[in-house]
């Protein structure tokens, strides 16, 4: 079986899932159920200033029939004392030495504060510190959070206080409400970082309630800005992630996050630079016990594929990245339809034809239904001007029905950067169609 062992900065786990600093780790009982239930390791909900949370603190997108696609909150960080969230953090690692426990704090930006408290959680035992430079609200509104991670100079220097007093690992967790991530997480690296972990929640207002007009959720009446997460939020986290996990100038571990909920996301966030993955809104969705699938499902995923180790998965995928200059103008692919697996929903002829390139006609075909011949129309690709867009094999409801055909023999290779090289300057219309042409390249 494939080896799940994991060392992310210097704190190993036996297995990359951690659960996210959040409502699933912020007690010993959580910690310690989720530890029986076979999780790696956990990042206490952070700790710091003191706060009192409201009522209606979440928010949720459904869509399409799944529940909780996105979910937004507007809590604090733990509301408990910071006495008994470190009594608790040392008894937890006693009982679990194998395990990783991490904690994430946030306190004023002065350097007493931070050296305070960075002391008294190394004092526990735990593995490693997690440094909240991500919370989109409440916290930021008070000078941290995000308003320190936003701001790479504060980033480097709140992270050096940290790093001046620290004997464990500390990992730097990034907030995405930012242009580039990649200038706090420079930040980091200047300022003693071992790693990052990112991304934190994404601001956002979840909407609003067309009967009573009330922002959702709503706080006796008045509603605001929170942090997103969920499945909805992968997209970006994935984007992200590559952009640390690929700059020279940092060359960080990194634990990834944001919308994983499944082995195969994990197993993308691996391939992208992850060496740990931490898990929120799933456990929060669906409990603790979803932990038996992300390891078996990533377990046997790497037996199949004939990884050993998460070594050889950390990273695999990023030589594929791209900018679109680099892309092969040359490439061509069409969509075919298997007229086998049609349900005839038709939804594919709507969309090219509303939205797409109009390459997709309904052809005459004659059925047999309830023993009378009848005429419907079948879905055909006219591939001679079919784009290969790719929209119809997107809103297809039947898998593997509608397949992205290659029709060049891939030996043909040439980039926008190359073109630029040929085409006189500036590029003018007569000069790329004469390209076109010369390469067989329909124009629509």
């Amino acid at each position: 079986m494939a080896d799940l062992r994991t060392d992310c900065a210097g704190i190993k786990s036996p297995n990359p899932f951690w659960l996210a600093s959040a409502p699933p780790t912020n007690s010993a009982y959580q910690v310690c159920k989720a530890f029986e239930a076979g999780w790696g390791g956990a990042v206490w909900k952070t700790i710091g200033e003191p706060v009192m949370n409201v009522c209606n603190r979440y928010g949720s997108v459904d869509y399409g029939g799944q529940k909780i696609a996105g979910l937004n909150n507007i809590e604090l960080i733990s509301d408990r004392p910071i006495e008994v969230n470190l009594r608790e953090m040392a008894e937890t690692k006693r009982l679990w030495p194998d395990r990783a426990v991490v904690a994430s704090l946030m306190v004023e930006p002065k350097r007493e504060a931070w050296h305070d408290i960075v002391k008294r959680a190394i004092d526990t035992g735990c593995d490693g510190l997690e440094l909240n430079y991500g919370c989109p609200h409440g916290m930021s509104e008070r000078g941290m959070g995000a308003a320190i991670g936003q701001v790479p100079e504060y980033c480097s220097m709140i992270t050096g206080w940290v790093t001046e007093v620290s004997t464990i690992p500390v990992l730097v967790k990034l907030t995405p409400n930012i242009t580039d991530i990649r200038y706090p997480g420079r930040a980091a690296k200047k300022g003693g970082a071992a790693g990052i972990s990112l991304i934190n929640t994404i601001n956002t207002l979840m909407g609003v309630d067309l009967d009573t007009l009330e922002l959702q959720p709503s706080v006796a009446g008045k509603g605001g800005h929170g942090g997103y997460a969920g499945p909805a939020v992968k997209p970006i986290a994935l984007n992200m992630l590559s952009q640390v996990a690929m700059d020279p100038e940092i060359g960080l571990p990194i634990s990834g996050m944001g919308g994983i909920s499944t082995w195969r996301d994990a197993a993308e966030f691996i391939l992208l630079g992850a060496s740990s993955v931490q898990v929120c809104t799933a456990a929060m969705h669906y409990g603790f016990r979803i932990i038996n699938d992300l390891t078996e499902g990533l377990s046997n995923w790497m037996d199949e594929k004939g990884f050993q180790t998460l070594g050889e998965v950390r990273g695999k995928s990023l030589h594929r990245i791209s900018d679109f200059g680099n892309f092969n103008l040359l490439f061509k692919a069409v969509a075919r339809i298997d007229e086998s697996a049609c349900i005839r929903c038709n939804l594919c002829h709507v969309a090219c034809d509303d939205a797409a390139h109009q390459c997709i006609d309904l052809q005459p075909r004659e059925v047999q239904r309830n023993g009378h011949a009848e005429t419907i129309g079948q879905p055909v690709v006219r591939e001679e001007d079919c784009v290969g867009c790719r929209l119809c094999y997107i809103v297809c409801p039947v898998e593997n029905c509608i397949s992205m055909i290659q029709l060049d023999d891939g030996k043909e290779s040439v980039t926008w950067n190359e073109l630029l090289k040929q085409l006189p300057q500036p590029v003018t219309w007569e000069a790329l169609r004469a390209f076109q042409k010369k390469h067989g390249i329909e124009i629509h």
